[in-house]
């Protein structure tokens, strides 16, 4: 098995294809990749995790987005969403929406007192919290938001987005039952193109959907084409799987004899892990698609050397110090990786570094900008050099005469090195260089 998947990745990497096989070596190279980090578990692990959050969270969200609608007057556009979403598990779909619509009716939210509500908000924000996690996993992302946007944000989803998306399906399922185009269904070609309309609109919703949450919810910025791609295809998969999965829970009649009654959750689970490793594959497409370069054998990238991670270091520095000085907005993350052509984890492990030793800082509206944390006259290239070298925690050091002189030549080191630039400041540096 080894030797074909050597084989393989010869074919798609170590040749030069021209042409149609060109494309195809691409597409193959996507398919390849992706296959591949869904071997390696992440993606199953994290969908298994949002499984488990989506069981403790689905009642308080649904309840809260049923108060928002309800007092809007719309809440009655849940129940048919909430049906769409179930119809994978068959005949016992519309039971199970009944239950649950039923209990989410008979929560006052008036009653819970505050510790109430602000448990309620807790289990659903933290379904929302754990999707941000996992996309930005999926992106190479290892900071999240601030907590202060995140919570706008957060609130802004829960209250805001379930009107939007309840709204859409509700004005659709309306044009789609109006006098008039039944008018229209009754002439040819019109009626077949309606009925195309009607089967095509489920998979145009769910793509729209993904597509939004591909491109705002990773804290990086994500290109609307990489994010209509992702969204198409995990839309269409999303649909085809919701058929299969459905013809596969009408045929499984003795899984319904052995489980009796718990079959239903059975099913409901295998169903909500599908779901959500869709989700996750449809946006590292996205990621792949904005980010070819990462089109490699191996996801994981080596470990950075010490070197390497100065290096990073005292470039990062450069060129947010030059665009400070130029008065123009900070790097983000992305584009400093992009400028350096390294990868997006060594970037942003150094980044976060510089930022503990109050280096760098971030700004702008989205808090992604990197600027300098202090006048660039109150940094010294040996300062800079130092922290670069140090990482965020303390290092444990032996007490003993060897870890003494070791301890010393290390010392002598960033002494000759403070020595060869004479207590330089980063601006004069950088004004030197570029003089």
């Amino acid at each position: 098995m080894d030797r074909y998947l050597q084989l393989l990745r010869a074919y798609l990497w170590n040749f030069d294809h021209a042409g149609r096989r060109a494309h195809l070596s691409r597409t193959g190279r996507y398919l390849f990749v992706l296959i591949r980090d869904l071997l390696e578990g992440q993606l199953t692990m994290r969908a298994m995790s949002l499984v488990y959050t989506t069981l403790l969270s689905i009642v308080p969200l649904l309840a809260l987005a049923f108060s928002v609608l309800k007092a809007l007057g719309a809440h009655n556009a849940l129940q048919p969403f909430l049906l769409e979403f179930l119809s994978p598990l068959g005949e016992q779909a519309p039971a199970l929406t009944e239950n649950v619509i039923g209990f989410i009716e008979k929560i006052q939210v008036g009653v819970l007192g505050t510790l109430g509500i602000a448990l309620l908000f807790w289990s659903a924000l933290s379904l929302i919290r754990k999707v941000e996690n996992s996309f930005n996993y999926v992106w190479r992302v290892e900071r999240p938001r601030p907590l202060s946007q995140r919570v706008g944000e957060y609130f802004a989803v829960l209250t805001v987005g379930p009107v939007l998306v309840f709204s859409a399906m509700g004005l659709t399922a309306s044009a789609l039952s109006s006098g008039l185009i039944a008018q229209m269904a009754q002439i040819q070609p019109f009626g077949w193109l309606i009925v195309l309309i009607g089967k095509l609109l489920p998979y145009a919703l769910i793509i729209a959907l993904f597509s939004f949450a591909y491109r705002f919810v990773p804290n990086t910025r994500v290109r609307l084409v990489p994010a209509l791609i992702g969204g198409c295809a995990a839309g269409v998969l999303w649909q085809s799987s919701s058929l299969a999965f459905g013809s596969f829970v009408a045929g499984a009649t003795n899984y319904n004899a052995i489980y009796s009654s718990f079959a239903i959750l059975i099913f409901l689970l295998i169903w909500l892990h599908l779901g959500w490793l869709i989700l996750l594959i449809g946006c590292q497409l996205a990621f792949y698609v904005q980010h070819p370069e990462h089109l490699k054998p191996n996801r994981a990238p080596p470990l950075l050397s010490s070197r390497e991670t100065e290096y990073l270091a005292l470039m990062i520095m450069s060129l947010c110090g030059e665009r400070f000085l130029r008065g123009e907005s900070g790097y983000t993350q992305e584009q400093l990786a992009m400028a350096l052509q390294a990868e997006p984890e060594h970037v942003g492990r150094v980044v976060d570094q510089l930022i503990f030793h109050k280096l760098l800082v971030e700004s702008g509206a989205a808090r992604t900008e990197l600027i300098p944390a202090r006048d660039l006259d109150n940094i010294a290239l040996a300062e800079l050099w130092r922290l670069a070298r140090q990482g965020p925690a303390p290092f444990a050091v032996l007490r003993s005469e060897r870890s003494q002189q070791v301890r010393e030549m290390l010392d002598a080191a960033e002494t000759d090195f403070a020595g060869r630039h004479q207590n330089q400041s980063l601006r004069q540096w950088l004004t030197r260089k570029s003089a």
